[in-house]
């Protein structure tokens, strides 16, 4: 089996680069070897920062892989989550290490999860990015805690609620973004940034983002698991079901 993503260090900064084409749709192994890059990217003494970033040239991430979506019930869901939420957010909450994202291109639902569990988002101007989960009968399960603590419940809602896609320039004002440049910036920027935190005690910089991590952590992993918990039961529903029949065959949902 060829790997997905490709790991390399240079300069004190590791890359971990998803390659699964056309659109990094997130599958088990796609979920699997990013974790495992995290892991290994904190065991790695030649490397003080994280870069999480694309090969592909226009996509960054198009979220969760909706064929297998459409084979998922609610347990099978339950266990992908427990990879693809939990067993991350745990990788990167012990990294100990600054990890920056460089969104150098599209970036939809659990593509955007990629983005936002990194501690800083570097994007393309190009890139567009939101949370489609309503119109394919899923729930955007980690922004609903994530989104409102940064935007606002208000600015939020909208998002979530109409699925709308936005600008790089429009999450940048909602505070999900950090700067904005042009994609052939994207990853020269978040190396420059890298390259500067690297350069950092790498002592004082791991007690800095140990301390960021718990005290920013508060109720969160409880709050995941509730919205999980729901998002596991909507996907048993027949409206889950018809939404992602209705996408995949590009046709208007019927709902009963």
């Amino acid at each position: 089996m060829a790997s997905l993503v490709e790991y390399r260090v240079a300069d004190g900064v590791a890359e971990i680069t998803m390659n699964r084409a056309p659109v990094n749709a997130i599958n088990y192994q796609l979920a699997r070897e990013v974790i495992d890059a995290y892991k290994r990217a904190k065991d790695d003494t030649s490397a003080r920062a994280v870069i999480l970033t694309s090969a592909l040239p226009q996509v960054f991430s198009a979220g969760l892989d909706l064929k297998l979506a459409l084979d998922f019930d609610g347990a099978a869901l339950r266990a992908f989550i427990e990879v693809f939420y939990y067993e991350m957010h745990e990788a990167l909450y012990r990294l100990g290490k600054p990890v920056i994202a460089a969104v150098n291109g599209h970036a939809r639902a659990a593509g955007v999860t990629w983005a936002v569990s990194c501690d800083m988002v570097i994007a393309a101007e190009e890139a567009k990015m939101g949370y489609p989960e309503i119109d394919v009968g899923l729930l955007p399960a980690m922004h609903l805690v994530h989104l409102p603590r940064i935007a606002g419940r208000h600015r939020a809602a909208q998002l979530l609620f109409t699925g709308d896609i936005v600008s790089a320039a429009e999450m940048k004002d909602l505070g999900v973004v950090n700067e904005v440049v042009p994609r052939a910036e994207v990853l020269p920027r978040a190396r420059a940034l890298a390259k500067r935190l690297a350069a950092k005690s790498p002592v004082a910089m791991k007690l800095l983002r140990d301390a960021l991590m718990r005290a920013n952590d508060l109720d969160y992993r409880r709050a995941m698991e509730g919205v999980v918990e729901t998002m596991c039961s909507l996907k048993d529903t027949a409206d889950s079901k018809e939404a992602l029949r209705a996408f995949t065959e590009k046709r208007a949902a019927r709902y009963g």
